[in-house]
């Protein structure tokens, strides 16, 4: 199924079939502020398999994130952190960032690699933070990546359906999606490590 949202104003029907979708363990894809993810609903083990199938992925093996709809989601599933690092993360949240914390005892199992970190997301991207909001838990996610060597993302929803529309139970249209990916920061020994260089510039807010 592929259903078109706009992130101006997501339409809520359109939310809450998304949202019934992932209750009832779909997978879908979905826009960010970056590039189209795949993801499900974190709390749903069987969903995670899936997703890592789809991917080619090990779960216990995988950085995988979640996309959290605000800064007090992210405070359930992380270890306490310091106030410079929530002061950053309230000026650079939502946007284009990747934070990897020390995880909490929320994260799913499946989730927390033998690393005990997880990676967090809050998306400048309406769409995908209403799906989160609604379904009232965080959203895994991980990007969909192109064969192509030269387009590593794929960017064009239709084109994206048009791949995965056996494999997942929805696709939004959101628009067309970036080619660059959310800058990987981790934050788990209390300051700011660049891991990955993508679109968030956080230089800005330090």
């Amino acid at each position: 199924m592929l259903i078109r949202i706009y992130n101006e104003n997501p339409n809520p029907k359109s939310i809450q079939e998304t949202v019934d979708v992932l209750r009832n363990g779909g997978v879908i894809i979905y826009p960010t502020d970056t590039i189209y993810g795949i993801g499900c609903d974190i709390t749903n083990q069987k969903a995670i398999q899936r997703v890592c199938a789809i991917r080619g992925l090990k779960p216990e093996k995988s950085n995988l994130s979640f996309i959290c709809y605000d800064l007090t989601d992210i405070s359930q599933y992380t270890k306490p952190f310091d106030t410079p690092v929530f002061r950053v993360l309230k000026k650079a949240l939502p946007g284009p960032f990747t934070f990897i914390f020390n995880a909490s005892s929320q994260v799913p199992k499946l989730l927390s690699s033998k690393k005990k970190t997880v990676g967090i997301r809050v998306p400048d991207n309406n769409i995908v933070r209403d799906i989160v909001r609604e379904l009232g838990n965080p959203i895994l996610t991980t990007s969909i990546r192109d064969e192509d060597e030269i387009i590593e993302y794929s960017t064009d929803p239709e084109l994206i359906y048009e791949k995965y529309q056996d494999l997942v139970d929805l696709v939004i249209d959101g628009g067309y999606g970036d080619n660059f990916a959310s800058t990987v920061v981790d934050v788990t020994q209390g300051d700011f490590e660049i891991l990955r260089e993508g679109k968030g510039d956080l230089s800005q807010f330090l």
